[in-house]
């Protein structure tokens, strides 16, 4: 794509007629029926909230599951709502007329629900980070496959209009050869310490919101702020860094890949991290303050250069993409910032057309084993050689240990998932 970027070329591009309607309330195609939909995990941050509230036209709430009674019930009287109610995730999931969920568990649960879900054959739209670790992400990629089923991951910026206008630009060579790209040093989660058992609050299932990991006694401290730990997230640099490295796969056309080589950079921030792709792109991690750049990136090509933010982007020199939609098709764009209902209607329209919504699980699975591998770098701190193919380090077997988890007990993966 030459610089003189045309309207017309947004067109052939399908970003005119792709991305702006995106940001316009639809019904799906070809179909008169509402969508039955139920949640799982009813309170496991603002977010699962958030998307309960934008559930777009076309669909409806039926169910709620949470390990914790309290926050379904909550959840419910907040909405005024009339919902079936379930303790374990599994009853929800036995209901036939209920057509697809939204997995808005913490972390470290939300891959074993998903597959629970598409078992049932269920239709899922999966909170980020999709993943607690590369290995398991793989699985619920096989067996979404297996059930053929839809899963949507919640990347939301890839529904995000001017997210796709940028990233398209890049893809389609607008800067000409991409010669670095920038990003935020996403912090790392910590290692936890012990903590004293705390009483339990009434309704609380404890042994399931643990999961799959180690059994510990109730604690408010972990409970509240589990993203800060290791053994139940990836800390910032899979929950911010999930949609800025989903930004930076999408931009340089790596959706189904990965990079192969990584390495920790001793010259920058305590954790910078740096990949590179067989191309020979170079992403750097050593943004210490990225304010609005930390959902996307800094893209340095031989035309210029542009930041990707949440639904925004600025470009170096201004007029690096010279023709754009009139203003105020960007402007509505803009308005809808923060809002996941578009990127929840495309998942409504793919369980109805059966075509792979904007974030597939394949894609979510490889932006999220970015992370994933950004992480365990930090932890080796060595240059570590990545064969994005068979998802494996090359050479390196304690690398290789850190792809997979010991699973307790009762929450192991389905071998024939």
């Amino acid at each position: 794509m030459s610089e003189n970027v045309s309207r017309r070329k947004f067109a052939q591009a399908g970003l005119l007629s792709a991305a702006f309607p995106l940001l316009l309330p639809r019904r799906a195609r070809g179909a008169n029926n509402r969508i039955r939909v139920g949640v799982i995990g009813a309170g496991a941050g603002a977010r699962s909230n958030l998307l309960m509230d934008q559930l777009p036209d076309g669909a409806e709430i039926v169910a709620v599951a949470d390990c914790y009674r309290k926050r379904s019930e909550d959840s419910a009287a907040k909405r005024k709502a009339n919902w079936r109610i379930y303790d374990d995730h599994r009853e929800l999931l036995d209901q036939k007329d209920i057509d697809g969920v939204i997995v808005g568990t913490n972390d470290h649960g939300r891959v074993l629900c998903s597959i629970h879900a598409v078992q049932a054959g269920k239709d899922v739209y999966a909170e980020k980070p999709l993943s607690l670790y590369v290995a398991e992400g793989r699985v619920l990629v096989r067996a979404v496959r297996k059930y053929n089923r839809i899963l949507q991951v919640g990347s939301q910026q890839r529904s995000m209009a001017m997210n796709r206008l940028a990233c398209d630009f890049v893809r389609n060579g607008g800067l000409g050869r991409i010669r670095l790209v920038l990003a935020a040093d996403y912090p790392e989660p910590v290692r936890m310490g012990a903590l004293p058992e705390e009483p339990m609050p009434v309704g609380m299932n404890w042994d399931m919101w643990l999961g799959q990991t180690l059994a510990r006694p109730f604690n408010q401290e972990l409970f509240a702020h589990w993203m800060r730990y290791w053994d139940y997230s990836g800390g910032e640099m899979t929950n911010w860094g999930a949609h800025g490295v989903d930004q930076i796969q999408s931009a340089l056309g790596m959706d189904t890949t990965g990079p192969v080589e990584f390495w920790p950079l001793p010259e920058g921030p305590r954790g910078a991290v740096a990949w590179r792709y067989a191309n020979g792109v170079e992403v750097r991690l050593e943004l210490p303050d990225a304010g609005e750049i930390q959902g996307g990136g800094m893209f340095i090509g031989e035309r210029g250069r542009i930041e990707i933010t949440r639904n925004d982007f600025r470009t170096d020199p201004p007029n690096l993409i010279k023709e754009l939609p009139p203003q105020e098709e960007i402007d509505k764009w803009k308005r809808a910032q923060w809002q996941a209902k578009y990127h929840m209607q495309d998942w409504l329209d793919s369980m109805r057309s059966r075509k792979m919504p904007l974030a597939d699980v394949e894609v979510g699975h490889r932006s999220i084993s970015v992370c994933h591998i950004a992480n365990i770098t930090r932890e080796l701190s060595r240059k570590l050689h990545w064969d994005p193919e068979a998802e494996r380090f090359t050479g390196d077997a304690e690398a290789n240990d850190r792809l997979n988890r010991k699973r307790r007990k009762g929450y192991e993966l389905p071998e024939s998932a």
